[in-house]
Order: structure tokens, then C-alpha cells, then sequence
């Protein structure tokens, strides 16, 4: 039994779910008590999913488990082994369903797991550049300084995606090796880097304040050849307009891109009535948790991507179809989702050589003959 496995136990041995359905209303029906894993005390994530707890509990009677947890592997893991209900994740969840990156290992591997809905909220995942760089275009960032955060690929991903949207790499630019995200930032600070990326909400204050001065890049959705270029490295970038943020405003918004946050998910055979009336009381509850947690705006329905790089669960696919959400096009796109979730499933199945030594380079190879062969983009090379 793995270590975050046995971290997990003694709080779910008291958690074990019955399902008794609550009658406080004839439209949801919901256990008495719900479990999800959510990013750590303090983040934003955590404190959108607390907030949604307190509006179950007061519409329904439910209580929403709340368990912090530090890393995607102890966020989802618990999910797919049925110990925990539903994941309020991040973008990770993306390299752990196409089995990259962390996931790339003989004790993990792809991980089946299915959206039920997403906050998509008016900020965006954007690059901050020193105002006194004069970086005005992503080619601008030639023979510019970029900090690569040691050990963290999504962060690494989302440069290298920027670099790729501006037709660069990084043998384009002076590449400054950082410790933490927050290092990143400093860096620019302390004029030892020029650009780094961050939520618009969430990072550039400090810099903004400074003497270099804040800038964010825009990314035009009208330069599609930018865009692909773009998508090609970071295929969960999503086109959105960002009102909110340090510098930004409905006056003064921003071109850009994203993706969800938090991203609830669970695994494909969790009970379709659970998930089909998880979506549907998170959406009824919508304008109570949204007053105490005004960040969990993007939990609203008309903000829903059901285009995006995760396939939706059956329950939460026929709630989204009951309020007329769900479109032809929807559909296909999820079909094709699942399908690849399957051929990346087989390659993974099919390998007989699990041993570590030199284990994801033939994974890697493994995975890209299997989606070639499928007529599907690998996206990670092999």
C-alpha cells in the first residue's frame, strides 16, 4: 500500500459512505456525506470548494469533506481507488489522463478520469513581462532571460507554450533556472529574468509596484497560427478575455488564455446519480456560495467548457443535456475524449516491461505508436 494511500485511511475509515438520499428537496438527491481531495488550506481551490460545502450543507443538509492535499498523485489517486468521491483539481489532471510527465511511471500510469464540471473564471493564465523589457509581442521574447522552475513541468509547459505562440524555444532565450514559481518572480523583481507566467489574479502585484512595472503579454485570438503553435505544447490553453487582475478591468481587458480551475473530476465508474446530482446541486447553490466566494464565479453554467481536453462523466452528461447545455458538436468531441482515453488505456495495458530502468522512454515510445496508429496527435513527443 502506497504512503499517500495509508495517509488517507484513518480519515476515511470514519467517512465511509452509505448512500442515503437526502428529501430536504424532489430535485437533488445526495449522501449524506460527500468526500473531495482539493488543493492545500489557503489555496483558492480549497477555499471555493469550503464555500460550496457550506451552501450543500445549508440548501440540503450535506456535508462536503473537504481533504487538502499537496500534489495531484494524493488529489486523484485516492478518486480512482474509490476512497474519495470527486476531485477539485488543476490543470495536472490533464498529464495524469494522458499518462505524461509525473504520470509516466510503473506504479502510475494514465488515469482514467471524467470531468463533472469546471470554474472557468474572468482572469486568464497570461505572461507577465518587466514593463522596462519592451517585450510587446511573444517574438519579442528573443534573447530575453525566462526562468525554468526546476521540478515542475506544468510550469515549464506553460513558458515553453508562450515561447511557441511568439514561433521561439528556448535556445531562443537565456533560460534562468529558479527554484519555485515565487523565485520566478523575484527574479524579474530583482531584474535577473524579464517574463514569467501566472493567473492574472494571482501574481505581478509586487512587480507592478516596482520600478521595472508590469505587463502582460496579449495573445490575440484573431492570430491562429500563433494559437496552434501554442496548442501544440499546451493543448489544455483555451482562447478567453480576462477582466480580472492586476492592471486588468471590463475597460481594460486582456486577450488571453486559460484553462479551468478548480476542475472537479472523478473516475468513470463512480454511480451516475451521484455525479449527475453533484453537478446539479453545485449549479442550484450557484448564487449562494458564490457570495462568500467571490473567486467561484467561474462555477457558473454559462461559463461550462464542454470542449476542453477531459472527457464529462454519463451523470454530469445528462444533467448538462436536462438544461439544454449540451450540443451535437459537445458530444462528438466527448466520444472522441473517451476513445483516446481507451487507446492510451491499451498502450499502457500492453506494456509487458514495467521495470524502471529506462521505463519511460519505452512508455513514451509506447504511448505515441498507439495514438499515431489511432490518427491521434501524441502531443508529447516519444
Amino acid at each position: 500500500m502506497s504512503k499517500f494511500v495509508k495517509k488517507f485511511i484513518g480519515v476515511l475509515t470514519l467517512g465511509a459512505i452509505l448512500f442515503f438520499p437526502i428529501l430536504a428537496t424532489s430535485e437533488v438527491k445526495l449522501p449524506s456525506t460527500i468526500s473531495w481531495t482539493a488543493y492545500n488550506v489557503g489555496s483558492s481551490g480549497y477555499g471555493q470548494s469550503v464555500a460550496i460545502g457550506k451552501a450543500l450543507q445549508d440548501a440540503y443538509g450535506v456535508t462536503l469533506r473537504v481533504v487538502p492535499a499537496k500534489n495531484d498523485v494524493s488529489r486523484v489517486v485516492p478518486v480512482i481507488k474509490g476512497q474519495i468521491d470527486f476531485s477539485a483539481a488543476g490543470s495536472g489532471v490533464f498529464y495524469a489522463v494522458e499518462g505524461v510527465s509525473g504520470w509516466a511511471k510503473p506504479e502510475l500510469g494514465p488515469q482514467q478520469l471524467q470531468m463533472v464540471m469546471s470554474s472557468t473564471g474572468r482572469n486568464c493564465l497570461a505572461l507577465g513581462t518587466a514593463t522596462d523589457a519592451n517585450i510587446k509581442t511573444a517574438a519579442d521574447l528573443k534573447g530575453k532571460r525566462l526562468p525554468w522552475v526546476i521540478g515542475s513541468p506544468s510550469l515549464q509547459t506553460n513558458v515553453t507554450a508562450f515561447l511557441a505562440y511568439g514561433g521561439l524555444d528556448w535556445s531562443d532565450v537565456t533560460r534562468v533556472d529558479v527554484a519555485s514559481f515565487g523565485a520566478a518572480w523575484k527574479a524579474i523583481l530583482n531584474n535577473q529574468a524579464d517574463a514569467m507566467t501566472s493567473f492574472t489574479t494571482g501574481g505581478g502585484t509586487e512587480l507592478d509596484a516596482s520600478p521595472r512595472g508590469l505587463s502582460w503579454l496579449s495573445t490575440p485570438h484573431s492570430e491562429t497560427e500563433n494559437w496552434a503553435r501554442m496548442q501544440v505544447v499546451a493543448p489544455h490553453m483555451a482562447q478567453r478575455t480576462a477582466t480580472l487582475g492586476t492592471n486588468l478591468s471590463k475597460e481594460n481587458p486582456l486577450q488571453c488564455g486559460g484553462f479551468p480551475y478548480p476542475i472537479l473530476v472523478t473516475a468513470p465508474d463512480r454511480d451516475a446519480n451521484l455525479v449527475m446530482n453533484m453537478a446539479k446541486s453545485i449549479s442550484a447553490q450557484f448564487d449562494n456560495f458564490v457570495k462568500a466566494e467571490p473567486s467561484a464565479g467561474g462555477w457558473a453554467n454559462e461559463r461550462q467548457n464542454f470542449q476542453w481536453v477531459l472527457p464529462y462523466h454519463k451523470g454530469s452528461v445528462a444533467f448538462w443535456k436536462s438544461e439544454g447545455l449540451w450540443s451535437a458538436e459537445d458530444d462528438a468531441h466527448n466520444q472522441n475524449l473517451l476513445k483516446r482515453q481507451s487507446v492510451i488505456a491499451t498502450a499502457w495495458e500492453g506494456m509487458e516491461d514495467k521495470t524502471e530502468d529506462g521505463f519511460k522512454e519505452r512508455w513514451m515510445a509506447a504511448r505515441f505508436q498507439a495514438l499515431t496508429d489511432a490518427g491521434m496527435p501524441a502531443v508529447w513527443e516519444k
